[in-house]
């Protein structure tokens, strides 16, 4: 088992926090851009009220 300070980490560009690897994310870290659903939905927003503007 590892511990949990040697997993890999990203900060989100939403809220600029640090996020830590999951396992459910194994197949797909690379692709993960957001800590939560909560800060990907705030920031679809924010690209699309852009867009408008």
């Amino acid at each position: 088992m590892r511990c949990k300070a040697d997993l890999p980490a990203k900060t989100c560009p939403t809220c600029g926090r640090p996020f830590r690897w999951r396992r459910k994310w194994a197949r797909c870290w690379d692709e993960v851009r957001f800590c939560s659903e909560r800060c990907r939905r705030t920031a679809r927003r924010l690209s699309r009220a852009e867009g408008r503007a």
